[in-house]
Parts: C-alpha cells; structure tokens; sequence
C-alpha cells in the first residue's frame, strides 16, 4: 500500500511540477503523460495482487491517476496549438 500511495503521490507531484511550469515544448508533456500510463498499469497490477481490497483507496487512487491522464492529454493538445 505504501507503494501505491509513494508511485501516486510522486505521479501527481510531478504532473503538477509540470503543468505550474511555462511550457515551451509539448514533448516534455507527452514523457509525463507516458509516465501517468505506467503509473496507472502499476496500480491496475497492485489492486489486483491486493484483490482489490484497499478499503477504497486503490479505486481512488486510480481515477485521481486518469484524471491526471486526462489534464495531461488536454495539456498536450493546447500547447501543440
């Protein structure tokens, strides 16, 4: 559990780090977007060998990691433009 909540926090922390940060090239966006994806492949990896149960929080822990896929996603796009 402590994993899962260290890969969330430091995945969060460092997408945040990013979009506060005046972007200049949309590359570096699409590298933390690609980490985002691992991210999330290792929660769907430790939910299962817990059996899904983490009172909850492995659920949460997940979709606060797509959300951030998504600010990412749409991040990349607006600085393509």
């Amino acid at each position: 559990m402590k994993k899962v909540l260290a890969i969330l926090t430091l995945g969060l922390a460092f997408g945040a780090g990013v979009l506060s940060a005046q972007v200049r090239d949309w590359h570096d966006l699409e590298s933390v977007h690609k980490h985002i994806r691992e991210a999330i492949g290792e929660m769907e990896h430790a939910r299962a060998a817990n059996h899904y149960d983490m009172d909850g929080h492995g659920v949460r822990a997940e979709e606060h990691l797509r959300a951030a896929e998504r600010e990412l996603d749409l991040a990349v796009n607006a600085s393509r433009r």
